[in-house]
């Protein structure tokens, strides 16, 4: 699997899934655009992708000229793109009882609002070089759960729109498809508000509720990113892979 002379451009990647993806994807030879808020762990992770020509964009995915910049900035360096992974998102705990129009707003305008805008510039570019598109969604998007209600609604419009633009950019042979990990080692849960016992639990518990028997590492997902971004993958597009140790498949008896 080889991403030589690919450009790729990565939201959220300055942790978690983004960073092991952009990582990945740099040992097989990909010329990275990766954004997030934080520029120091954007560094880190240049860094420990081992290219200096790693192009780092800083910007707030939920202000639309910070998103354009995003774009214009990585054509403006390598003059294409040929994948884009969208993959920064938010989750916040809450059920229809809790949870306020703030949080409902604040976890769509990343989670979708953010992804419609960003693909929307990007396509252009994509249509030109008969590239892809990896959302990256959740097992919330297949399944529902309590508690996380926004959330889960967010991930279902993230599939919805992985499935709706594959079939509108199909005849351009541009490609779309989705991850839907299930409990993942990053700090998503811990930036929900889960303090650090919380957290522990949160994922002891987790290897229950997954088929095989525990939770799923960045660098799972990474690679399944990878493989549906590559030619590998050359015949799939409106797909939604499942990443989640069986979780979607798991009914309670």
């Amino acid at each position: 699997m080889s991403f030589a002379g690919k450009v790729v451009l990565i939201t959220g990647a300055s942790s978690g899934i983004g960073a092991a993806t952009a990582i990945h994807l740099a040992k097989q030879g990909a010329s990275l655009s990766i954004t997030g808020r934080n520029k120091d762990n954007l560094n880190k992770v240049a860094a420990q992708c081992g290219q200096s020509k790693t192009l780092i964009v800083t910007g707030e995915l939920t202000v639309e000229n910070d998103v354009k910049n995003i774009i214009e900035q990585t054509i403006k360096h390598y003059g294409k793109l040929d994948v884009l992974v969208n993959n920064a998102g938010c989750l916040e705990n809450g059920s229809i009882e809790s949870t306020s129009l703030e949080q409902y707003d604040k976890i769509f305008n990343l989670n979708v609002r953010s992804v419609y805008q960003l693909t929307m510039l990007a396509t252009p570019y994509l249509v030109a070089t008969k590239g892809n598109i990896v959302n990256v969604s959740s097992v919330t998007g297949i399944k529902s759960f309590p508690g996380i209600l926004a959330y889960c609604m967010s991930k279902s419009a993230v599939d919805q729109l992985t499935r709706c633009v594959a079939l509108e950019l199909a005849g351009k042979q541009v490609r779309v498809n989705a991850v839907n990990p299930g409990v993942i080692v990053t700090n998503l849960h811990h930036t929900s508000g889960m303090n650090d016992e919380q957290l522990k639990n949160f994922f002891e518990h987790s290897g229950k509720t997954h088929a095989l028997g525990r939770v799923g590492k960045p660098e799972e997902v990474a690679k399944t990113i990878a493989f549906l971004a590559s030619k590998d993958a050359s015949f799939i597009t409106g797909a939604t892979l499942p990443v989640d140790g069986g979780r979607h498949a798991m009914c309670p008896r």
